[in-house]
C-alpha cells in the first residue's frame, strides 16, 4: 500500500486493517498449512466482552476451536473499533485472551531479550531482570515504546503481565526477532517441573557462576527473558471479567467502614458511599477508591481536601446511575424510597458484582497503578 508508517485518521487506519486482515490470515493460514494445523480469525473488540453473555460466548468459542485443534488467531477489530470500545494496545487483548482459555503461558515478544533496571542502550549498568514475582516491587526500565507501525510498548506489556498472572498465567516477555525462543523457554520451564529454576534470581548470573551451574545441571539454560510468576490464588472468571472486561465508566468513593463490609462478603450500601465522580447509567462499570481518613466536617466536594490519597481497591457493576447514587450516598437503604420516590434495590452494588484487585483481596494493601 506503500504507507511506511501508521497513519493518524482513523477512517485511513480502520480501511488498512480490512485490507490487512485478509492478507494476514492468508499468510496464518499458509503457514500453519505447512504444519497441517488448521487456523481461525477471531476478531474482538471491548464490546464484544463487556456483556458477560457475549463474554462466555467468547470463552466457549475458544474451547471448541482449541478441542477441534484449530489455532485461534486473535486480534482487535481495527476495522469496526472507535476509541470508546479499543482494547489501545495488543498487550491488554493478549492478557485477557490468555485468562478467558485459562492458558498456561503468555508470551510478551517485543524488540529487548528482557526487562532492564534500566535502558541498556544508555545505561552499561542495566542488568536484565530474569524473575518477576512481585509487579508491585518491580524496579525496571520501562522507556521503550511502540514501534511506527504498531502500538504498546514496554510499559503495556508490564500491565499486560499484571493483568495475566492475577488470572494464573505464566507470563515472559522475550525478543520477537527470535521465535524459536518460545520454545526453548517452555521446553526448559517443563523439564525443571516447577517452573522455578536455580537460576531464580533478579538477574543474569555472573559468567563463572553461570559456567558452574551448567556444568552440575542437567537443563540448559534457556533464551533470556523475564518471567512473571503467576498468583497462587487466581482471580476467577467472573471477577476476571468485572476488573478487566468492562471499561469503567466513573468512579464511587467510599469510606474504610464500607470497604471492610465488602471484605466480608457483605453488598455495598449507600451509606458507604462519599462521593461519586463521572457520569454512568444502572448496571455500568465503575472504579472504586476507598478513602481511609477524612474530616468529620468535610462535605461533598470538599471531603478530597481532608481526606489521605483516595485508593483505587476494584470495580463494581451499580444498580443505580451517577445521578441516583448523587443524591442516595451516605443514607440508609430504607431511605432510598423516600429520596427517589423508588427504590430499586437496597444496595448501590451487589457483592457478586464487586471485585478486588488481588492485594486487596488478602491484605487491603494499595496495587500501584502501571500504567
Amino acid at each position: 500500500m506503500n504507507i511506511d508508517e501508521r497513519p493518524k485518521h482513523l477512517p485511513r487506519i480502520q480501511a488498512l486493517a480490512a485490507v490487512g486482515q485478509c492478507r494476514l490470515m492468508s499468510l496464518w493460514d499458509s503457514l500453519f498449512g505447512h504444519l497441517r494445523i488448521p487456523v481461525a480469525q477471531i476478531l474482538l473488540t471491548r464490546s464484544d466482552i463487556a456483556d458477560r453473555t457475549q463474554y462466555i460466548n467468547a470463552q466457549n468459542t475458544f474451547s471448541e476451536l482449541l478441542d477441534m485443534g484449530v489455532l485461534p488467531v486473535v486480534n482487535e477489530n481495527d476495522t469496526l473499533a472507535v476509541a470508546e470500545i479499543k482494547f489501545g494496545d495488543n498487550d491488554t487483548l493478549s492478557a485477557i485472551t490468555a485468562a478467558m482459555v485459562k492458558a498456561d503461558y503468555l508470551f510478551l515478544m517485543t524488540d529487548v531479550d528482557c526487562l532492564y533496571t534500566a535502558n541498556p542502550r544508555h545505561d552499561p549498568n542495566a542488568q536484565p531482570i530474569e524473575v518477576v514475582s512481585d509487579i508491585s516491587s518491580l524496579e525496571a526500565d520501562v522507556s521503550t515504546s511502540g514501534s511506527s507501525l504498531g502500538t504498546g510498548g514496554m510499559g503495556t506489556k508490564i500491565v499486560a503481565a499484571r493483568l495475566a498472572t492475577s488470572a494464573g498465567v505464566t507470563t515472559i516477555i522475550t525478543k520477537s526477532s527470535k521465535p524459536g525462543n518460545v520454545h526453548d523457554i517452555v521446553k526448559y520451564l517443563q523439564e525443571s517441573q516447577t517452573g522455578l529454576s536455580v537460576f531464580e534470581t533478579t538477574t543474569q548470573p555472573d559468567p563463572a557462576h553461570q559456567s558452574v551451574i551448567s556444568s552440575t545441571s542437567s537443563l540448559s539454560l534457556p533464551p533470556l527473558h523475564t518471567r512473571f510468576i503467576p498468583s497462587a490464588t487466581p482471580i476467577q472468571s467472573r471477577s476476571f471479567w468485572v476488573l478487566h472486561g468492562l471499561a469503567p465508566h466513573g468512579s464511587l468513593y467510599i469510606d474504610q467502614g464500607a470497604f471492610s463490609a465488602l471484605q466480608k462478603k457483605a453488598s455495598l450500601l449507600p451509606a458507604g458511599v462519599l462521593a461519586v465522580e463521572g457520569h454512568f447509567g444502572q448496571q455500568e462499570a465503575v472504579r472504586l477508591f476507598v478513602v481511609e481518613k477524612r474530616s468529620p466536617t468535610a462535605i461533598d466536594g470538599d471531603f478530597m481536601a481532608h481526606a489521605e490519597e483516595p485508593r483505587e481497591v476494584g470495580r463494581a457493576i451499580v444498580n443505580y446511575g451517577s445521578l441516583e447514587i448523587s443524591r442516595i450516598k451516605g443514607v440508609r437503604s430504607t431511605h432510598i424510597q423516600a429520596v427517589l420516590g423508588y427504590a430499586d434495590s437496597e444496595y448501590v452494588a451487589l457483592r457478586e458484582n464487586i471485585s478486588f484487585f488481588p492485594k486487596e483481596v488478602s491484605s487491603g494493601a494499595a496495587t500501584p497503578s502501571l500504567g
